[in-house]
């Protein structure tokens, strides 16, 4: 799992997802408002609280937090959104997963299916990609000199989690999915700040794309990021700015 994330450069990692901060507040924004319908409570709701802490983690304002849980029992209540997983192939057999939140499944269906098959790609049967994919909570945590790897670990353990990757400017903690909020809840408790928090599915190995397919495949993402239905996109290439970047 080391090399998954790549925090070594938290500046440049922070720099672009303010760049992209409005669409990221506007999808986890609907995400905790499918997660409050029904018990708007964080105490006694552990998916909604996981999400809030995803929220806090993209450094989403408080007032936003709490509009989208309103919503739950507002403009939303009426809607019943589905949670729906598409698994594909991009160019070059690339391993695709896209998530998505959506009220109307053909829509959603029909506009995946465009993007990909635009863009040198196709839609797979369930199942057709996933089982290179593991799936994992993950925690990061920005490495500072009141906070060294032994102490981290040792919470880390404490908290139940599965591995812990020290990066030159984080440490990445991997937990399974059962033990997710419990393991966020406790290293909360000890004080720590995210930087990730969330479920996320981790490819088992990454392809490298020639610079053309490469281009082809950016442009694929991008589109697929544009558009309001997709929540998550999971994918096994190697992108350069992953290394740059992140």
């Amino acid at each position: 799992m080391s090399g998954h994330s790549k925090w070594h450069n938290i500046a440049a990692k922070k720099g672009k997802a303010d760049a992209a901060r409005g669409k990221i507040f506007t999808k986890i924004g609907r995400e905790i408002a499918v997660a409050a319908k029904g018990n708007p409570n964080p105490a006694t709701n552990s998916k909604l609280a996981d999400v809030i802490a995803k929220a806090k983690a993209a450094n989403m304002p408080n007032d936003n937090i709490e509009r989208s849980i309103k919503r739950a029992a507002g403009e939303m209540g009426d809607k019943d959104y589905k949670e729906l997983t598409y698994e594909g192939y991009g160019v070059a057999g690339a391993a695709v997963i896209v998530t998505t939140l959506t009220d109307n499944i053909n829509r959603t269906a029909g506009d995946v299916r465009a993007i990909m098959s635009k863009h040198g790609g196709s839609l797979g049967n369930t199942g057709c990609v996933s089982y290179m994919f593991d799936t994992k909570g993950v925690l990061v945590v920005e490495r500072t000199p009141s906070l060294d790897e032994d102490t981290v670990t040792e919470y880390a353990i404490e908290a139940g989690a599965e591995d812990v990757v020290t990066q030159e400017d984080a440490f990445e903690i991997y937990t399974d999915v059962p033990s997710f909020s419990e393991a966020r809840k406790s290293l909360e408790a000890r004080g720590l700040n995210f930087l990730q928090a969330e479920i996320t599915m981790i490819p088992q190995s990454k392809i490298t794309l020639p610079d053309d397919k490469l281009e082809t495949f950016r442009k694929m993402l991008d589109k697929l990021e544009e558009n309001d239905d997709v929540q998550d996109i999971y994918h096994n290439v190697e992108l350069p700015e992953e290394e740059e970047e992140e």
